[in-house]
Parts: C-alpha cells; sequence; structure tokens
C-alpha cells in the first residue's frame, strides 16, 4: 500500500504541468504577445512556475521573449508541426482551394472548409475564402464550432447512416447558440434527412443572429464525406431570388472537389437540383 501513493503523486503533478503549458500556448495564440504575470494568472500558477516552463519552451524554440518588451510569443516553430500535421490534408486543400476560389469569385460572400473532429463531434475551419464585403461573417483558421448548429456540420452529418448519425448526435450538447438553434435530436435528425433530400445543408440563425449559410459535403474516392464546403451571408445581404443560383454554384464546387479527389459514384452525391 505505501508503495501506491509514491505512485500516483509523480503523475497528478505532470498532468498539472500539461495543463499549464497548454494554458499558455492558448493565451499566446490568443493574445498574441502576453507578460508574464498575466500568463501566470491564465495557467493558474506562480510567476516562477510560469517562468520556468516558458524558458523550457524557449530553448525548445516554441516560445520567443521580446528583449524590449520582455513580453512572450509563439515562434512558427508550433506552426509547423500543425502544418507537418495536416500533410493528410494536402490534395483535400489543393483541390478545394480551386472551387473555393471560383465560388468566392462568383458570390463576393465568405467561404469556408471545414473538417469533422471526431473526439468532440465539432466541425473544425481549415481553409477560408474571406468576403469582398466589409461586413460579413469572419471565420478563423483553426475555429471550432458544434455540428449541430452549423450548415458545415450538417453537411459533413447528412450523408452518413442512420446509425452512425444517432451515436453522434448521443455525444453532442445540443446547446442553443442562436435564436433559432436545433436542440432536439429528432428534429435534428429530420433536418438532416431533409439536408441529404436537398442535396446542400442549410442554418439560418442557428449558430449566430443574423447569419445565414449553406453547405455542401466534399466525398473522398471512397465516397466518404470527409469535409464540407459553406457560403455564408448577412441574412440582410442574403437576396431570396438567386437562392437557385447559389445552391447551383455550390452543388458545383463540392462536385469538383470531389471528383479531384477520385470519387466517381453518384449515390451519394448531392443532385444537381435546385429547390
Amino acid at each position: 500500500m505505501s508503495d501506491t501513493h509514491p505512485k500516483s503523486e509523480p503523475k497528478s503533478e505532470n498532468v498539472a504541468a500539461v495543463l499549464k503549458v497548454f494554458a499558455v500556448i492558448e493565451a499566446l495564440v490568443e493574445d498574441k504577445r502576453v507578460g508574464l504575470a498575466d500568463l501566470a494568472q491564465r495557467a493558474m500558477t506562480s510567476k516562477t512556475t510560469a517562468h520556468r516552463l516558458l524558458q523550457t519552451m524557449v530553448e525548445l524554440g516554441y516560445v520567443e521573449q521580446d528583449p524590449e518588451t520582455e513580453k512572450y510569443g509563439l515562434t512558427l516553430k508550433l506552426f509547423s508541426l500543425g502544418a507537418r500535421s495536416l500533410t493528410e490534408q494536402a490534395d483535400l486543400l489543393r483541390v478545394a482551394d480551386q472551387a473555393m476560389g471560383k465560388l468566392s469569385r462568383a458570390t463576393g460572400e465568405s467561404i469556408n472548409l471545414g473538417i469533422l473532429d471526431d473526439r468532440d463531434q465539432r466541425v473544425v475551419y481549415i481553409h477560408k475564402y474571406d468576403s469582398a464585403y466589409s461586413l460579413s461573417m469572419k471565420s478563423t483558421l483553426g475555429l471550432r464550432n458544434p455540428l449541430h448548429s452549423t450548415s458545415l456540420g450538417k453537411a459533413l452529418l447528412a450523408w452518413r447512416d442512420d446509425e452512425e448519425i444517432r451515436e453522434r448526435l448521443k455525444q453532442m450538447d445540443l446547446v442553443r447558440l442562436a435564436p433559432r438553434t436545433i436542440t432536439d435530436p429528432e428534429a435534428l435528425l429530420d433536418e438532416l434527412h431533409r439536408s441529404r433530400q436537398l442535396g446542400f445543408a442549410e442554418e439560418i440563425e442557428e449558430s449566430e443572429a443574423g447569419v445565414r449559410c449553406m453547405a455542401i459535403p466534399i466525398f473522398n474516392y471512397l465516397g466518404k464525406p470527409i469535409a464540407a464546403m459553406s457560403i455564408s451571408f448577412p441574412l440582410f445581404r442574403f437576396d431570396e431570388a438567386r437562392k437557385p443560383e447559389y445552391i447551383r454554384l455550390l452543388k458545383s464546387a463540392g462536385a469538383s472537389a470531389s471528383v479531384a479527389l477520385g470519387y466517381s459514384g453518384d449515390e451519394h452525391a448531392p443532385k444537381d437540383t435546385a429547390t
């Protein structure tokens, strides 16, 4: 019994240290340059411990300190690691970029590309084209949003079988984020069926008030929806008369990206009818 406590204590300390390191990293991502006192507060630790962690991160090349302000910031080394982890997505980014560029030029609106994170059932934004308008929806690369309230999330879910969808719904917290967020699992399942029938997913003020989005899935050579592409509009600028055109452009962009990834079937592909 005397052996149990000594073994568990170091593990607890190690976990706490890791949590502090990531708290520091997240603070530096948010604010770019941060002083020691602020970092210690965000990591909920002493200045001495925060300084020790930061010095180690400086030595490893992940953090740098401004000699004039003495504030800390991230180096490009962390970015490099993230870029290397996305190597498997290189083909997706390459082909999606072409389709997104064409969609951006045709609409002038914000275009986003998202993938599914299985760990917490969220959509992660990995590529974007900003709107040509000054007033528009702004997204951030790396942003993580719930699946249930976004058109990207719905597009990633809708083209899967019901058993898988239900399993994923059990893992999701259907929190109300905006005036029209769907919080009932069965209602969401019905909406996903409707999205698949129409050939595109849509959300109107479900993720953010005053915003309307439409999305389409992108399939790989196995016919699996591996990403989704969306157009985002401020609600006041959405032209209902142009909706069929938006849908046609979106479906065309999704189809071209899917074909470029080796998708050849049409069983799961969104139909070209705009309704």
